[in-house]
């Protein structure tokens, strides 16, 4: 209905026309405006931080569809080399392979994006092998450092065992010097015991050696 009541006090048809021209389109003075807006924006097209290709075409496509769609022409070779120069330097070894092929003039910017989302898929492929194995290497390292772990800790366990026994071996030696000290003592008290013997005279006989009280 709104374009309806646009076009319903018009008089012929190309009255018509001119008047959802200047409403969908817009003035010659408009076209300019955002022709000269989508070539700078085409200048200075590049690819964002974490970008896929394929959003990198739907962007690129965009505004190369509107600049045909207001006069502007390109050759294929113009947009493949801005293509590949828009890419981040992640992508520089690809980039290099195919700007020294022949065919950059003779493709459309449709199989290139093909070409560039096909070695995405196998980088990712590739990204996600090399996550995996150093996911693999750091489950074995943790293994191996607990079993390290727990073998070091049998040693210590082996070890204290090992102190402990030679400790109440040294104590058991230790008692056993003490008593055969306690005994040696005993026997030169004994000694001595028998020895102040000597001292005494017999009652009976009067000589020394023995006692008779």
């Amino acid at each position: 209905m709104d374009e309806f009541f646009r076009v319903s006090q018009c008089k012929s048809a190309k009255e018509m026309w001119d008047v959802l021209e200047v409403k969908h389109v817009g003035t010659n003075e408009v076209k300019r405006a955002k022709k000269h807006a989508l070539i700078q924006e085409y200048e200075l097209f590049k690819m964002y931080k974490g970008e896929s290709i394929g959003e990198v075409q739907k962007r690129f496509t965009h505004i190369v569809n509107h600049l045909m769609g207001l006069g502007k022409k390109f050759d294929k070779e113009e947009l493949n080399i801005k293509v590949l120069k828009c890419l981040d330097r992640n992508w520089q070894p690809k980039v290099t392979a195919i700007s020294k092929s022949n065919y950059l003039s003779i493709i459309t910017t449709t199989v290139l994006f093909g070409k560039l989302r096909e070695h995405e898929i196998e980088m990712q492929r590739l990204s996600e092998l090399e996550s995996s194995e150093k996911k693999v290497k750091t489950i074995t390292l943790n293994a191996s450092s607990k079993k390290s772990d727990e073998i070091e800790e049998k040693v210590v366990e082996s070890s204290d065992n090992e102190n402990l026994n030679l400790l109440v071996k040294r104590f058991g030696k230790y008692l056993k010097r003490k008593s055969d000290k306690g005994n040696q003592r005993r026997y030169i008290s004994k000694q001595n015991d028998s020895s102040n013997t000597f001292k005494f005279s017999c009652y009976s006989c009067g000589k020394q050696g023995h006692i008779k009280t």
